[in-house]
């Protein structure tokens, strides 16, 4: 049985730190960084019979704006649909049903994301942005 629940308590802190420090947008990312994240952010956990098997997170002020991030599924299960069951429940969720503009960034998962209707930005060159190293 697959649910998705945003219970913080539920979720597996070392299986995601596990998962992002790999992964190309979080690589190195530490237990604590991901904890401060977690903190900070309205959190999705998705579980396979009480396992859980992957993890999202959106930044947000609840009413305009909210950024979806470390999105993911873990490898053997992926293809199964469950990131769409994931997605869909967090843009069903009532506490970001106001929200009025929604960003994400991607470099492989457009198909996914183009399916609950996210687009290219439309003014690109109306954004900026300032990555500290």
């Amino acid at each position: 049985m697959v649910t998705v629940s945003t219970d913080k308590n539920k979720l597996d802190i070392p299986f995601i730190q596990y998962f992002l420090k790999d992964i190309y947008w979080a690589a190195g990312r530490t237990i604590d960084e991901v904890q401060t994240t977690i903190d900070h952010s309205f959190c999705f956990g998705i579980y396979l019979d009480d396992k859980q098997i992957g993890f999202a997170r959106v930044i947000t002020d609840y009413v305009v704006f909210a950024y979806l991030m470390d999105v993911f599924i873990t490898e053997e299960h992926r293809g199964k649909g469950y990131s769409s069951i994931l997605i869909e429940k967090m843009m069903t969720e009532p506490k970001l049903k106001e929200i009025k503009i929604w960003r994400l960034a991607t470099s492989d998962a457009h198909f996914l994301y183009r399916k609950f209707g996210f687009n290219e930005l439309a003014n690109p060159e109306k954004l900026m942005e300032k990555i500290i190293k």
